[in-house]
Order: structure tokens, then C-alpha cells, then sequence
């Protein structure tokens, strides 16, 4: 995959843009403050529907702007294609295009323009909460199977009225009549998740333990475990039995949940645990051990993928490098040999042997010779 133009209008702090890219290393220079995230959201955007930054679409549309339009012209599948995403402020749903063509839903550009972020922050996923851990594996999950971007969306909205109906219960307690109903169906729609989640954290396990073999000189053996609710014995079993095993959890916790008037538990709080040689990374790993888990779980990710499409997807690199030292600046480095790679720097001769530099300035783009 290839991003060959993009062009943006009222998107963040870019007014009317538009940028031509090199299919190897794109090198976007510039101060702080200028625009080079916001040009990272954006490819990411035009491939997923998703921002790593904002909550609401409303976030990305400029101050003065009535809306943003984001348009990309991409080599996939063998052929020219383009995604057009027209962002609104309030509560009007946004657009979705592919190849001048309206679309309902994210799924159906799905595999178009597949990227893989990483992000400094991204350095602390294995040391924080939960929270880092689950989005990164559903954003992966998303791009890698467009029914898992479906179901996860429906889970959320049911959740999300589970919690209003058990507020409402402390002053209407007759509401609580149809949390039954809820319960079922988010038991339905989590066991798929749970099913989804472990087939890919299996495989993210594989690949990100070979790269982190490598990295580390194969002085530490990684493994990846995930955890799910504790009534499910085995993930991989069929959906129907991880539906009664989620049901079986529910009725367990009930009564708390209808004293505190919160979901307490369900996939909602998945998570995943890296040991090396056994030991707990979040417990106990240095923080170049961190650093060296995450890299190998971002290229594993852009190895995952790669399989699934037939092609290398779009590599973000948002400041990252200057947050590693030099060994991991060029194990990182010795990666990007293939496929299209966009990476952001303050420090404009840093890095310009890799490849065409972009320089942005006040969301102006223009290349330098």
C-alpha cells in the first residue's frame, strides 16, 4: 500500500493542503507545534475512520472550519484508488467515500490504506493501565478484520445503556426488568469479541517473540498471555460456550453491580501480560526492556498485517526515534527497509539520507530540495 497525495481542507491546523509522497521513507520536518501529528492523524484516519488523539470527530475539525475534508489517493490491491472522510463538528454523522462512491460504514474502506502507529506514548503501554493494552490490540483488530470494528461498536452502545439503566435503577427500581435482555446480548456480542481477541493476540505473540529474540540478542524469551473474565476457561472455544461462560460471570457479579450502579466486569476490561523468561514485564522490566517489548509488538503488528493484505501497510513513526538510543534507533531503522514509512522529527538533518523530506510549517507543507 501506498499513499500517493493527500490533500486536506479545515483539518486540525490545516486550512487547504496538499502533499505528493514518496512510496519508500516520507521524513516530515518541522518545530514543534507545527502541524506534523496532525498530518500523521490524518493518514491514519483515511485508512481506519480512527484518530490516536481525538475522542470526538468534532476535535479534528480546524477552529474556523465548518467541516474537514480529507482526501488520499492510494495505490492498493493493484490499482489506483481514493478515500475521501468529511468530518463535521456537532452531531451530524460524517462521510465516508471510496472512489467517489458514498459508504455507510468504516468496514467497507477497510484494507484500503492499512497503517501501524507508534507513537512515544505507545513506549509506556506496558507499564500503565489497561486502558493502552486494549486499544492498541482493537485498533489493530479493526483494521485487521472489519467485523471485529462491528461488533466492538455495538458492544459499546449496549454497555453503554446497561450503565444508564443500572443509574436508573437506584431511583426506578422497576427498571432493572430489562437488564436481563441487556445482559444477553452483551454476552453474545463479547463472547465474539473474546473469540477474536485470542486468535490475535496467538499470532501477535508468534511474531512479536521473534523480533524480540532478535532485538535482544536471544537473551530473553517472550511470551504474551490474555486475560478475559475468569469464567472462561478456554478463549478459542467455540462462541456459543464462551456466551454461557460470559452469562455465568454476569449472574456472579449482578448483585454488585446493581449496589454500585456500574459494569463491573467483561470484556470491556481485557488485558494482556508480557513476561520475559517468565518474569512480569509490567512488575518488574527495566525500561529498555519496555522499550524493546513495544517495538517488537508495533513490527509484529505490521507483520500481521502484511499477511492479511499481501502488502506492507503505511508505518507512522511519530517522534519516536528520538526517544530511543541508538541501538534501538537502528534495530527500528533495519525495518523500514520495505514499504511506505512517514516519520516525524524536530531535527531536520537527522535522518535525511532515509529518504524525500517534507518540511511543514504553520500547516503549510512544502519539500525540500
Amino acid at each position: 500500500m501506498q499513499l500517493r497525495k493527500i490533500r486536506l481542507e479545515g483539518f486540525r491546523n490545516y486550512d487547504r493542503m496538499e502533499a505528493e509522497f514518496a512510496p519508500g521513507v516520507n521524513l516530515i520536518v518541522g518545530r514543534n507545534a507545527q502541524g506534523k501529528t496532525n498530518l500523521l492523524e490524518a493518514i491514519g484516519y483515511l485508512g481506519s475512520g480512527k484518530s490516536f488523539r481525538a475522542q470526538k470527530t468534532g476535535e479534528m475539525v480546524g477552529f474556523s472550519a465548518e467541516f474537514a475534508d480529507l482526501e488520499g489517493w492510494v495505490a492498493a490491491e493493484g490499482r489506483e484508488q481514493t478515500l475521501r472522510w468529511v468530518l463535521f463538528s456537532g452531531s451530524r454523522p460524517r462521510q465516508i467515500y471510496r472512489n467517489g462512491v458514498k459508504k455507510k460504514t468504516a468496514g467497507e474502506v477497510a484494507g484500503v490504506l492499512p497503517t501501524v502507529l507508534f507513537c512515544p506514548e505507545d513506549l509506556q503501554m506496558l507499564k500503565g493501565g489497561s486502558a493502552p493494552r486494549r486499544r492498541f490490540a482493537d485498533n489493530a483488530l479493526c483494521q485487521l478484520r472489519p467485523n471485529y470494528d462491528g461488533a466492538l461498536a455495538e458492544y459499546g452502545r449496549i454497555l453503554e445503556t446497561k450503565q444508564r439503566i443500572l443509574k436508573d435503577c437506584r431511583d426506578n427500581p422497576a427498571v432493572a426488568e430489562i437488564l436481563p435482555e441487556y445482559n444477553r446480548r452483551l454476552c453474545q456480542v463479547g463472547a465474539l469479541l473474546i473469540s477474536y481477541r485470542a486468535r490475535f493476540f496467538r499470532s501477535l505473540e508468534e511474531a512479536a517473540g521473534k523480533y524480540h529474540h532478535r532485538f535482544s540478542g536471544g537473551r530473553e524469551a517472550f511470551s504474551l498471555e490474555y486475560r478475559t473474565v475468569s469464567t472462561v476457561e478456554d478463549p478459542f472455544a467455540p462462541v456459543q460456550k464462551l456466551t454461557e461462560e460470559l452469562e455465568t460471570h454476569l449472574s456472579l457479579h449482578s448483585r454488585g453491580e446493581m449496589e454500585s450502579g456500574q459494569c463491573l466486569t467483561g470484556p470491556h476490561r481485557d488485558d494482556f501480560t508480557i513476561r520475559l523468561s517468565g518474569v512480569d514485564l509490567k512488575a518488574y522490566g527495566s525500561q529498555g526492556q519496555t522499550r524493546t517489548a513495544t517495538i517488537s509488538l508495533k513490527l509484529a503488528q505490521r507483520e500481521l498485517m502484511a499477511r492479511q493484505f499481501g502488502e506492507e501497510p503505511v508505518l507512522l513513526l511519530d517522534d519516536v526515534l528520538s526517544e530511543l538510543d541508538a541501538g534501538r534507533q537502528d534495530f527500528v531503522l533495519n525495518q523500514i527497509e520495505t514499504g511506505q514509512v512517514f516519520i516525524t522529527c524536530c531535527e531536520p538533518g537527522r535522518f535525511t539520507k532515509l529518504g524525500k523530506t517534507i518540511e511543514i510549517e504553520n500547516g503549510a507543507v512544502r519539500p525540500v530540495e
